[in-house]
């Protein structure tokens, strides 16, 4: 068997001789987009790539037949529209790329495609895609994020700062996971608070996983952008955020590789 998990480098017969129909394929999907003036505009693709660089390495390790193809880089970032450096494609360019990667890989005796998503704003789409795979070519699909924590403000907690279940981006998790992948691209001389005053009292409105959602763009709260706290951000807390990341979803890759919705037999 050839000694890279990146498919994109084996020769086209050999990607024909090595996939079965047991193979996972993971596809990392990141994103190009204003991330304030403490983190680089590739933050999203940086933590999409590297991390599922490591997930494969440690689940191929672990004896699982997992692939990794290069990233998507250019995805559907218009809620930084507003911001220079900002470059995204729209749900339907997004949709339809990941329609032509699902046709592609339906191509090949892989039967299992995962994407390993860096990026809040494709979530849903994601979502959306995963049906559309299925439906047209047969493919087991799935779906991954990078989780990061908000801090909790609390010395028994995580012992970041309190924001308020608002750090969503540029915030304190974020930026720490950065600050251990790629500290040379974190600013630390700009971390400034940006949670606005009065939103968490909402009881009913939030983001994901509120009973009301709604639509906004990054610009809407007053901060340039960002939402969260990287007041506090450590390196070491990214390692820690790292390694449970990676543990968790190898975890996950080995159910995803029994997993059989009819239930167990």
């Amino acid at each position: 068997m050839p000694p890279t998990r990146e498919l994109a480098e084996l020769t086209g017969p050999e990607a024909a001789a090595t996939l079965n129909a047991g193979s996972i394929v993971v596809l990392p999907v990141g994103s190009i987009e204003h991330h304030g003036d403490h983190l680089p505009l590739a933050t999203d693709l940086i933590m999409a790539d590297v991390l599922s660089s490591r997930i494969v390495a440690q689940a191929a390790a672990a004896g699982q037949d997992v692939w990794r193809l290069p990233p998507l880089a250019y995805t559907k970032s218009d809620e930084h529209h507003w911001a220079p450096g900002t470059f995204w494609i729209g749900a339907e360019e997004l949709l339809a790329t990941l329609r032509a990667i699902g046709r592609s890989l339906a191509a090949t005796p892989a039967r299992t495609l995962v994407l390993f998503n860096g990026h809040g704003g494709n979530v849903a789409l994601l979502g959306v895609a995963l049906r559309e795979l299925r439906r047209l070519y047969g493919l087991r699909t799935f779906a991954m994020s990078v989780a990061v924590p908000s801090g909790d403000g609390d010395s028994s907690g995580n012992g970041g700062p309190d924001e308020e279940g608002l750090g969503i981006h540029g915030g304190w998790g974020e930026t720490s996971l950065m600050m251990h992948l790629r500290p040379d691209l974190v600013r630390t001389e700009t971390f400034r608070r940006a949670i606005p005053q009065g939103l968490s009292a909402y009881e009913h409105i939030g983001f994901a996983g509120a009973p009301v959602q709604f639509g906004w763009l990054s610009d809407d709260f007053g901060f340039d952008g960002v939402l969260g706290d990287p007041t506090g951000s450590d390196a070491q807390v990214g390692v820690g955020i790292a390694t449970d990341l990676v543990d968790r979803s190898v975890a996950s890759l080995a159910e995803i590789a029994r997993f059989n919705p009819r239930g167990t037999s």
